[in-house]
């Protein structure tokens, strides 16, 4: 691979694309970032130029991918809300992947989900399986790597789980809690990345740590480390679904969806695999446990902010 090819990454500025663009800068490589936030703060300055996505502008889409060799695309967005859709997500993708073709863009490395034919019913399954079928048959040489729930210093649910366990005198669970996820560190599924970005074979990969944990062990792992044990009461979905909701509207957020309950209840979340990622995740809470989950991180403030940097937490 030649230093100065071109590589073009979704979201730098957030969260997994800014560790995955970092990596490659480290390799010596010419980075570009496709993004929603052109005005959001740029932590590479000049090392990175930034271009819109133009979904709705092919044309210029494809001129933005014009020279690069590999995309690394990491855009997606959670749920269905009035600033946007999974539908809307699904569509972009593949005005993406075909702009992607015609610009003659050699390998697409795509940030899915595991087990995307898990749950065909569920509309966030579905579509990220659609994606990979199409991402298949577009002639483009691809990986596709499929993480559980990703954990670094701009996390979501591990940071927000903590902030529960900090402020409440229960944590609710959805049923027995029996269900397993396996949690990998942002910049081991960066490093994959990039690794499987300097090759050209087709590849899926389950993109998991090495700690297993089932959901009710990740709760008690958690407290134990942030020094916040607290007792944990079993609640049927739709109780959890509403509690969540109400809870939400405090905080200006859509804390979990009602296919996120579904999906996670459904060992969506785990897989017989042996680990691809080297960093656990006990390791790195006992690194960070006096900041976890000191203040809440709202997927939403991300989507609405697009001028500030995501916060560590």
């Amino acid at each position: 691979m030649n230093g100065q090819e071109i590589h073009a990454v979704t979201g730098a500025f957030g969260y997994s694309g800014k560790y995955i663009a970092q990596r490659l800068l480290n390799e010596g490589h010419r980075v570009i970032t496709l993004t929603n936030s052109l005005h959001r703060q740029n932590p590479f300055r000049e090392k990175i130029k930034a271009f819109p996505f133009n979904f709705d502008n092919p044309e210029e889409l494809t001129e933005s991918l014009r020279g690069v060799s590999v995309l690394y695309n990491t855009y997606w967005v959670r749920f269905n809300c009035k600033q946007f859709s999974l539908a809307e997500a699904l569509k972009n993708t593949q005005t993406m992947f075909r702009c992607a073709k015609e610009a003659g863009v050699e390998r697409i490395v795509h940030i899915s989900i595991l087990n995307p034919e898990a749950k065909p019913e569920l509309e966030y399954f579905r579509c990220k399986a659609e994606l990979e079928k199409r991402l298949k048959s577009s002639g483009i040489s691809y990986a596709i790597l499929r993480p559980a729930v990703l954990f670094g210093k701009e996390d979501i649910l591990i940071n927000n789980i903590a902030w529960f366990l900090r402020r409440f005198p229960f944590f609710m669970l959805f049923g027995k809690g029996d269900y397993g996820i396996q949690p990998i560190y942002v910049d081991d599924l960066a490093e994959i990345a990039v690794v499987q970005g300097a090759l050209r074979e087709n590849s899926i990969i389950n993109v998991i740590g090495p700690e297993s944990f089932s959901y009710l062990e990740l709760v008690e792992k958690i407290g134990e480390i942030i020094g916040k044990k607290k007792r944990i009461i079993q609640i049927s979905p739709e109780v959890g679904y509403f509690a969540s909701y109400i809870i939400g509207q405090l905080v200006d957020d859509i804390i979990v969806t009602r296919g996120e309950i579904a999906g996670l209840m459904a060992g969506t979340l785990a897989v017989n695999d042996s680990p691809a990622g080297h960093t656990r995740l006990t390791d790195w809470l006992r690194q960070h446990a006096e900041t976890i989950g000191k203040r809440y991180t709202s997927e939403m403030a991300r989507r609405k902010d697009r001028l500030t940097s995501y916060r560590s937490n």
